[in-house]
């Protein structure tokens, strides 16, 4: 992962309430064609007037070749976000999923729990590298998995705490699908205590789907 930090005036009311916020990153390509991406803004600092998002280095792609050669005075738009999902932390626990796409997000969930806040976190990661020591004052107990299948199998072998509690999911579409169903047949979790979207499908560019 390597995280990049904008700053220009037109920052200056940028909003984000939640932590599953997402923008659309807008940036010319390799031939100058306007790309779009979505992604999670991490840190804003308005008085400084700098927003930070965090992009995955895969081995090729439009946004990580952008990533890699960022510098100094380089433009980029950034849109939104167009609204925010405020979950709320008063749940007695919170379990966290997700792919490297939605490790940004959860970084920033278990950042801004309170002091104490009980938290499981399940991610699947490929590699050991990008294991991370959260900054967070949260109770975490985080479980790093290296396949979709781990992840799976982690969440269903998951000893959920007792008294309610609020899971968060996202990454790929085929995976996040089983996790819904797992989570509502098999843990008979209920719905409306759930959110799990599918940020990324295989073959597509610019995906973006609420599952749950």
């Amino acid at each position: 992962m390597l995280s990049v930090r904008f700053k220009g005036e037109a920052l200056s009311d940028f909003i984000s309430h939640s932590f599953d916020d997402h923008i659309k990153f807008i940036f010319p390509d390799s031939d100058g064609t306007p790309t779009r991406r979505d992604y999670t803004p991490t840190g804003y600092d308005k008085q400084r007037g700098e927003l930070t998002l965090e992009f995955a280095l895969h081995a090729q792609g439009a946004a990580t070749e952008w990533a890699r050669q960022a510098k100094v005075g380089m433009n980029a738009i950034i849109a939104g976000p167009r609204g925010s999902m405020v979950i709320p932390q008063n749940y007695d626990w919170h379990l966290l999923v997700g792919d490297l796409s939605a490790l940004p997000a959860i970084h920033r969930r278990l950042q801004e729990f309170a002091p104490g806040t009980k938290a499981l976190s399940v991610i699947e990661i490929a590699h050991a590298d990008d294991i991370r020591a959260f900054d967070t004052r949260a109770d975490v107990e985080p479980h790093w998995v290296k396949s979709a299948d781990e992840l799976l199998a982690t969440v269903r072998n998951l000893a959920l705490p007792a008294g309610e509690g609020y899971i968060w999911a996202a990454g790929e579409t085929s995976t996040m699908k089983e996790l819904r169903t797992l989570l509502t047949d098999e843990k008979r979790h209920p719905k409306d205590a759930m959110r799990v979207s599918a940020y990324w499908k295989h073959g597509a560019a610019d995906f973006h789907e609420k599952l749950a």
